[in-house]
């Protein structure tokens, strides 16, 4: 994944009001912390850090007062409706460093036929280099039959990576399709018996009704 860098401006009033403030003015609050240091507010570029953030587990490089700092995107907040950013943590990471992740799963291939691919897993949680996170981890069920399941621990890894959640857990499942429903005999002689009354039948029935 490559690094990014932004150039950051210190932030010095906060709230709601400061927050609403720097968005009109397109840029992003934030805020820096990790490895024992004090937390550092920052205001980041709008529209850059909103490309940069397209990516989950984004690494970045941010520039502060002639300093670089590494990090990690740990928490992006957005807006629920407008396609905003209004707050994003950002955790200080070295070269070399292990970090804790959850990368999407991706499914690829073709089950056999009659069968349909459910994702019960959409994540992973891994332990990865802070400087080679992957976007993706890929599970193929190319040809899978019916009743096939891949769990947690079969996924294959990228070299390095370490799987935190339970090998275990069911990550896709391969079910047979369900065959379309047949109306029940009595339902389908009922109707055929209905439509193949004669007509007098029916009116001598609405006679008798009246």
């Amino acid at each position: 994944m490559p690094e990014i860098k932004l150039t950051a401006q210190l932030r010095t009033q906060f709230g709601k009001g400061a927050a609403r403030k720097l968005r009109r003015e397109h840029q992003i609050p934030a805020v820096i912390y990790g490895h024992g240091t004090d937390p550092v507010h920052v205001a980041l570029p709008g529209h850059a850090t909103m490309m940069a953030l397209k990516t989950t587990n984004a690494v970045l490089t941010i520039a502060l007062d002639g300093t670089e700092t590494l990090v990690l995107a740990k928490d992006v907040q957005r807006d629920p409706i407008k396609p905003v950013i209004e707050h994003v943590d950002l955790v200080v990471v070295r070269r070399g460093e292990k970090v804790d992740v959850e990368v999407s799963v991706h499914v690829e291939g073709e089950a056999a036929p009659d069968t349909l691919v459910n994702l019960d897993l959409q994540t992973l949680e891994l332990t990865v280099d802070a400087l080679q996170i992957p976007e993706r981890v890929v599970v193929s069920v190319e040809g899978l039959p019916a009743g096939s399941q891949v769990l947690a621990g079969a996924v294959e890894l990228p070299e390095g990576a370490q799987l935190l959640t339970d090998p275990e857990a069911l990550v896709v499942n391969v079910t047979a399709q369900a065959a379309a429903e047949e109306p029940e005999a009595g339902e389908a002689e009922g109707g055929a018996a209905a439509e193949g009354a004669p007509a007098d039948a029916v009116a001598s029935a609405t006679a008798g009704e009246g």
